[in-house]
């Protein structure tokens, strides 16, 4: 087998034909692309956590629990209250999974 640095092809060779870890990958994907986006806006608005959590009602911790890859429980609603503070909007998309049909 060729070597690769190839993150995706990396996981799939691990991976193989179990199921249940590529669903737990899948899930925690999310979680690290939730997270990232969160910092990421953030950052271009200039706010430091404190600020942020100022703006949504809430504490420093909670940002940065929000902003943690490995956080769990993000909720629409919160996201929600971060795009309102700076004047965003969140949008939600379904995308076929690789290799799946797209459903219409």
């Amino acid at each position: 087998m060729a070597k690769t640095r190839d993150a995706n092809r990396i996981l799939n060779d691990v991976t193989g034909n179990d199921e249940e870890l590529q669903q737990m990958i899948a899930d925690e994907t999310v979680n690290a692309e939730v997270a990232r986006l969160i910092y990421k806006v953030r950052k271009a608005a200039g706010l430091t956590q404190t600020e942020l959590a100022e703006l949504i009602g809430s504490k420093q911790p909670v940002i940065a629990r929000l902003e943690d890859a490995d956080y769990e429980g993000h909720s629409l609603t919160m996201l929600q209250r971060i795009a309102v503070a700076l004047n965003q909007r969140v949008e939600i998309n379904f995308v076929p999974v690789e290799g799946q049909q797209e459903v219409v």
